[in-house]
């Protein structure tokens, strides 16, 4: 299945938003060209340890070798060298634009427009363009031209105020979230924006901010009421109102969900602690709130007299959400990822064998018309100039190692 197999993207993205992107629209079959400085490529190519035909090392063994970070982020994408500071560089740029249904770009906001290729310059070759910018703060506002990654959108978006425990300092998200959630939230706007230009042959520009990505999914939660109430904002791996949360019992941790008086009752039945259900303070959620923290001891106290085989079995036995707390190595050990193809391992373009050791990831989603196409691993820096700029340009070999030679791609 590969639904985008008609559709052209041309990337100017470095690090983790923008990559993911580009290999999020690569999965279902766009023919993605990542547009990379030459002699240097995205910041990340410089970042090990680094795998290739010596295996996986920290520092560079060939010029083959590509960083795993990059090798995890590029799949399916193919890479061109062009100095876009050169005016011939420029100009070859907006001539793959002219041949294309998307640009995704995700430097600083401005940076593209300052080098004459920002959207109405874009446009202005290719009326029809779908153009999607993602940043920090977003293209304008108070805030849009303050420098970001991850760790400050999670400060600035509220997300590391909620995140961690009362008692203990606000916390970041263990992965770079807003890096990851907004290039999906923008994947689906490229979709829709497509659709919208087949029904009325429109193009447009799509500006896409990490900040208001976070805050758009952490206020799905009533965190205002919560304020209100006076609740704290940091409520650790418990829920603010009620005995969801973490529990330790003699070999482990376990996380356990109980939302609505039943599962309450059903709880203090799997704990084999009946009086619990029966106790005037616990007797309801609005009790439960209000004595909560007594509740948290003496649900503790029943949970460290089981082992943890024990009590998912009797929580499960009784339809009470609950999971152990793994570790990451029990995680990749699971075949359950292996089976479902939402790990696999890791490729390089150049190498046959997989990566040894190397983890990268599928798609989670899977589809009843068929699998989604197997992608290519990550290329080398410039890999497909000659079939690019040959292809959609008709450059020859030879022009196009005299544009190398110029410093141009």
């Amino acid at each position: 299945m590969q639904p985008l197999q008609d559709v052209r993207i041309l990337a100017v993205t470095v690090f983790l938003a923008g990559p993911f992107l580009s290999m999020t629209l690569a999965r279902f079959g766009a023919d993605v060209i990542k547009v990379e400085i030459p002699k240097g490529g995205d910041p990340v190519r410089a970042l090990g340890p680094f795998a290739g035909p010596e295996g996986v090392n920290p520092t560079k063994q060939t010029d083959q070798d590509i960083p795993t970070k990059f090798l995890k982020r590029t799949q399916g994408v193919k890479s061109v060298t062009l100095n876009l500071k050169d005016p011939e560089g420029r100009s070859l740029f907006l001539q793959l634009a002219k041949q294309s249904d998307v640009v995704i770009e995700n430097l600083a906001p401005g940076s593209m427009k300052r080098l004459g290729l920002g959207y109405k310059d874009v446009a202005a070759v290719n009326p029809k363009i779908i153009y999607c910018s993602i940043s920090g703060y977003g293209q304008d506002g108070p805030h849009a031209d303050n420098p970001a990654h991850d760790h400050q959108i999670q400060a600035m978006a509220g997300l590391m105020d909620i995140n961690g425990h009362p008692e203990g300092p606000p916390t970041r998200v263990g992965i770079y979230v807003s890096d990851l959630v907004t290039p999906l939230y923008s994947a689906f706007s490229i979709l829709a924006a497509l659709r919208h230009k087949e029904q009325t042959g429109e193009g447009q520009y799509l500006d896409a901010s990490m900040m208001d990505t976070l805050a758009s999914l952490m206020f799905m939660e009533p965190l205002e009421e919560f304020l209100a109430d006076g609740h704290p904002p940091r409520a650790g791996n418990n829920a603010r109102t009620g005995p969801t949360g973490l529990y330790h019992v003699k070999d482990a941790d376990v996380i356990i969900t109980v939302g609505h008086d039943h599962r309450y009752v059903a709880l203090c039945e799997a704990l084999k602690a009946p009086e619990l259900a029966t106790d005037e303070r616990f007797i309801d959620a609005v009790k439960r709130a209000e004595n909560l923290k007594v509740l948290r001891v003496e649900l503790q106290d029943r949970f460290a007299r089981f082992n943890c085989d024990e009590i998912l079995a009797r929580l499960k036995d009784r339809d009470v959400p609950v999971a152990p707390v793994r570790t990451l190595d029990k995680v990749l050990a699971d075949p359950h990822f292996r089976d479902r193809g939402t790990l696999q391992p890791m490729r390089h373009s150049l190498v046959d064998e997989p990566v040894e050791d190397g983890i990268t990831v599928g798609f989670p989603i899977k589809f009843s018309s068929g699998p989604l196409p197997q992608m290519r691993g990550a290329p080398t820096l410039g890999m497909d100039n000659e079939d690019v700029f040959g292809r959609l340009l008709n450059i020859s070999a030879k022009k196009i190692q005299s544009l190398k030679d110029k410093g141009v791609v």
